[in-house]
């Protein structure tokens, strides 16, 4: 219930809401939705040892924009810092609420985390249940991301992989803020 109302005041313009949360993808394979002839097998060639990329990021509920940066271990407060040049007190345009929605992650509850948070007095954090990933929508944009832009393909490194998914949220971002126009089509009938 206080998310909704939370992006009901984020569609009015009174608050800023993001969505934030951490996901993986790896220089193997990830085979989503894919078909293969009847009693075929699909092969992918995937030499070696895959390699991981940890990514977090956070959704503007609004314009539905993915704010992505790779993972490491003090990155969340880097995010917090990106957040906070793109929307906080000290950025350019009206000053709102900014309001950030979080799973109960050991990355999001740490120490430093916690420090981080606090320093943000601006900054308003809505806790998820534990085990609802379903109501945090970034889960969705990495879906796509894993589905649209990485299945289905093997990368040279770790390197190769960061810069496809660099490329990959620019284009999502691109195509989410795109405004769908009906006034071009016309009438069949």
């Amino acid at each position: 219930m206080r998310l909704r109302l939370r992006k009901a005041q984020a569609a009015a313009g009174d608050i800023t809401l993001l969505f934030g949360d951490e996901a993986e993808a790896l220089t193997h394979p990830y085979l989503a939705q894919a078909w293969a002839r009847r009693g075929a097998d699909l092969r992918i060639q995937a030499p070696g040892q895959a390699q991981k990329v940890a990514l977090m990021g956070a959704l503007d509920a609004v314009t539905r924009e993915v704010s992505a940066r790779t993972k490491r271990s003090a990155d969340f407060v880097a995010l917090l810092e990106m957040i906070e040049h793109r929307y906080g007190p000290e950025a350019s345009g009206p000053i709102r609420p900014v309001v950030l929605v979080l799973d109960n992650g050991p990355v999001h509850t740490s120490k430093l985390t916690t420090k981080a948070l606090a320093a943000r007095p601006w900054l308003t954090v809505e806790w998820l249940p534990k085990h609802a990933p379903e109501l945090n929508e970034i889960e969705r944009a990495w879906r796509d991301l894993k589905r649209h832009y990485l299945a289905h393909r093997t990368f040279a490194d770790a390197n190769d992989l960061q810069a496809t998914i660099h490329h990959a949220v620019i284009t999502m971002n691109r195509e989410r803020t795109q405004t769908q126009s009906c006034d071009s089509l016309r009438s069949a009938a």
